[in-house]
């Protein structure tokens, strides 16, 4: 590479953006939208960037069926390696990017949930008398510990009443008096001594510190106005080793969400969820989407889960 093509490909690289995509196809080659998922970005910002370094020489692409992989070429960037990785160094995004990076390959490599969607889907196709979800949940629930759980924002408390048939205890949180007093009501009616209602905000939850085995939000994350507050807080009230479940919406459009059923937020992405636990000090972090709708707006439910050591 002659002088003035390590000039022109210096500044290709001096725009943020694709020093950050360049960081990225150096570790892996990736699609587009894979792309669009580590970064954030729209793809218009990312095809502009890959144009211009694919015309410095710096990537080069492939067709595989319908996808185009892009990745480093590495002779290209040999003489500008140490220049790379020290001006990637300096970026503040460049940690995230390696995190949301792994996230997108474990997302491509999970096999397995795909094998387990199509299970899924076969489960209750074909009648079978007395099998189905319903009673496939109250036979796994039974395989639970008896645990201090914590169901937060759990409305009228369907999903508390189930876990607080083997659970030690539930405490249900919920910020409606008319939910806390009805779930009361129908937990002392059906003889559940071990299920407490308790008025509180999900983001300063009514619970002592270091009492809880687990902490689950079904789907009522998106409600909270500050959601790394709400998992924060969650850290506090968990024993060391105690573990929180998310199970809300990845993100979407549908926008009349906001309207039809007052949410605040349109889903998380893997990326955010993770980020969000890994700020609050979860580790062994797993984030997937495990369930997707059929029926438009085709809403796809994720699923994060951390630890409290």
């Amino acid at each position: 590479m002659g002088v003035a093509s390590i000039l022109q490909s210096l500044r290709a690289l001096s725009e943020p953006t694709r020093l950050r995509l360049l960081s990225l196809l150096l570790q892996e080659e990736l699609t587009v939208a894979e792309l669009q998922e580590s970064l954030g970005m729209g793809q218009s910002r990312i095809s502009a960037s890959l144009g211009m370094l694919r015309r410095q020489g710096l990537v080069l692409d492939r067709r595989v069926g319908k996808n185009i992989y892009y990745a480093a070429v590495p002779l290209a960037i040999a003489p500008l390696l140490e220049a790379v990785r020290a001006a990637v160094s300096e970026l503040a995004e460049a940690e995230r990017d390696r995190q949301a990076l792994q996230l997108v390959l474990n997302k491509r490599r999970d096999r397995a949930a795909d094998y387990f969607d199509k299970l899924a889907g076969k489960f209750g196709r074909t009648y079978v008398p007395g099998r189905s979800w319903q009673s496939l949940a109250h036979g796994l629930l039974r395989l639970m510990p008896p645990m201090i759980i914590a169901d937060m924002g759990a409305g009228e408390g369907t999903l508390s009443q189930l876990l607080a048939r083997t659970a030690k205890q539930v405490i249900a949180i919920d910020n409606s008096p008319k939910m806390v007093e009805y779930g009361s009501r129908i937990a002392k009616e059906n003889g559940f001594a071990n299920l407490e209602y308790r008025l509180g905000d999900l983001e300063e939850p009514p619970i002592d510190s270091e009492v809880i085995d687990v902490v689950l939000f079904s789907q009522a994350l998106h409600h909270a106005a500050r959601p790394q507050r709400a998992i924060e807080s969650a850290f506090r009230i968990l024993k060391p080793g105690g573990r929180l479940l998310i199970l809300d919406l990845a993100s979407h459009t549908y926008e009349q969400a906001k309207e039809l059923y007052a949410h605040v937020w349109l889903g998380f992405s893997g990326v955010e969820l993770h980020a969000m636990l890994e700020k609050a000090g979860f580790s062994d972090l797993e984030v997937s989407v495990v369930a997707r709708e059929q029926q438009a707006p085709n809403f796809q439910t994720i699923l994060a889960s951390g630890l409290k050591k």
